[in-house]
């Protein structure tokens, strides 16, 4: 059974260990540590990483890893293999309700890091060099932004066939095509020949419990497949989305839509309306393709521009 080693602590086959990794200080010399949690089985297997909060402020995935914490230390027993669970990595900007770091930096561009860039620099580096290389497969879990919700989707690079295949096991409502984003956590991972699927559902600052049940079932979906937990649920079904583009505003205005995330449209079909606050002006916002909306902005004041309605297509 391969050796697991974070920062100069052993993980031994049967370990349950919780790590709290020194990261930095805040400007009142107060230490932030980042709490890492590793279940180890006596039997050898897979090593799966589970995180969340790499964007502060998107709740749905620390309280998704955390309840798979709670699963697994409240009965939910690993039969064989490995689970790393991070449910909070950006702990700046979960303490300020924010994406980014204090200097504006977004962690998941800021990949593979260095050991004196920026703090967020610092961060990827530490999660470059100390959990990239042990795991073989991981699900990073986020939320839309602010007042943008997303219908539970995996995102994938297709071009990447075990990852994609590790979709169709997870089985959340949509798998989506999505290329692999330079200095992005998953961009590190694909480097050192690793898989990282992310995971995508509701929005910031908002707890979503579909999107918080749907997370839990399909990492449970994923170990029950590596042979990992005794998990009883059906396979889930999911559409796949070859490609998948936003709607934007032609008009500045209200903006006031008729259609539902998961809602099937059609070409032509009138999605929402834009108006002026005085109801002189209505400008309808219509689908270009056939397709399901996959994510849509909940923000009632728009500007020329702005993303309305993320539409997926099948091919």
């Amino acid at each position: 059974m391969r050796e697991i080693n974070i920062n100069g602590t052993k993980i031994r086959p049967g370990q349950k260990v919780n790590i709290e990794l020194p990261i930095a200080k805040l400007p009142s010399h107060t230490l932030i540590d980042l709490p890492i949690f590793i279940r180890s089985s006596k039997e050898d297997g897979p090593v799966i990483l589970v995180c969340g909060g790499v964007h502060g402020d998107e709740i749905n995935g620390i309280v998704t890893a955390r309840r798979i914490l709670e699963e697994i230390d409240s009965g939910l027993e690993l039969q064989k293999g490995t689970i790393i669970i991070i449910p909070l990595v950006n702990i700046y900007g979960f303490l300020s309700n924010s994406r980014t770091f204090p200097d504006g930096r977004d962690l998941n561009r800021s990949f593979p890091g260095s050991k004196k860039g920026s703090l967020a620099g610092q961060i990827a580096h530490i999660l470059n060099e100390q959990i990239i290389p042990l795991i073989d497969y991981g699900f990073d879990f986020h939320t839309g932004g602010r007042m943008l919700s997303n219908q539970p989707q995996i995102r994938v690079d297709f071009k990447d066939k075990k990852s994609k295949e590790l979709a169709e096991v997870f089985g959340t409502y949509y798998i989506v095509n999505s290329k692999v984003i330079d200095k992005s956590f998953r961009k590190a991972a694909q480097s050192a020949g690793k898989h990282v699927l992310v995971f995508e559902g509701g929005e910031s600052m908002r707890l979503d419990d579909q999107a918080i049940e749907e997370g839990v079932a399909g990492i449970k979906r994923v170990l029950h497949h590596f042979g990992m937990i005794e998990y009883a649920s059906e396979k889930r079904e999911s559409i796949i989305l070859k490609e998948s583009s936003w709607i934007r505003a032609r008009a500045s205005g209200i903006f006031n839509s008729s259609i539902q995330l998961g809602d099937y449209v059609k070409k032509g079909q009138v999605l929402a309306r834009i108006s002026d606050p005085y109801g002189q002006v209505k400008v309808p916002v219509k689908a270009p393709s056939n397709g399901y909306v996959i994510g849509i902005n909940n923000l009632p004041v728009i500007n020329v521009g702005e993303a309305l309605i993320h539409l997926g297509k099948e091919g």
